[in-house]
């Protein structure tokens, strides 16, 4: 049995979930959410409540598609209720970062500034250091954050390079002069 898909999931006020064509349909105040529906996996939408069952509970990949898809309308009611935020932390000297329209703009230590095209449902923004990145759809959040911070990771000898706020670069200690 699934813990997490036995979990009863409550639609908050201003929420609206459908299924409909292989497909759930999550509609808030951020946003709208699609899905598309494995189908082996049925939901039951009674008043403001879903339910996620399976029919055959004894397989295995029928119990891992039935918790899958109750952490998956569940961060999508998130979503469109209250929405993902990450942060990334730019450290090095002369690294600079700009919105330039919609496009966000990294001078990290190339000889040429990188553009990254911020994708539709995502909003950047730029404070000094700081990239926060949010939106309603959890997996683009994480993709873009994860896209950004690939540009230029951290290294470990000076701890230069694009970071999550709340990462720890494990640092190492550079070269010493040895005995002959």
């Amino acid at each position: 049995m699934s813990r997490i898909g036995k979990r009863i999931i409550e639609i908050p006020q201003g929420v609206t979930v459908e299924v409909k064509d292989g497909l759930i349909v999550v509609k808030g105040p951020k946003g709208e959410l699609k899905r598309v529906l494995n189908p082996l996996v049925t939901i039951i939408i009674n008043n403001n409540e879903i339910s996620v069952d399976v029919k055959n509970k004894e397989n295995k990949k029928e119990r891992s598609l039935w918790g899958t898809y109750g952490s998956h309308i569940k961060n999508m009611i998130i979503g469109v209720t209250d929405g993902f935020k990450k942060e990334l932390e730019v450290n090095g000297v002369g690294y600079k970062i700009a919105m330039e329209g919609k496009d966000l703009k990294l001078e990290v230590g190339f000889s040429h500034s990188v553009l990254y095209n911020v994708p539709e449902g995502i909003t950047v923004s730029v404070e000094k250091n700081l990239i926060k990145i949010e939106g309603a759809d959890i997996e683009l959040v994480g993709k873009v954050a994860s896209e950004i911070r690939s540009v230029r990771k951290p290294e470990p000898y000076k701890g230069k390079g694009i970071k999550y706020v709340d990462e720890i670069i494990r640092r190492k200690a550079g070269k010493t002069a040895g005995d002959k």
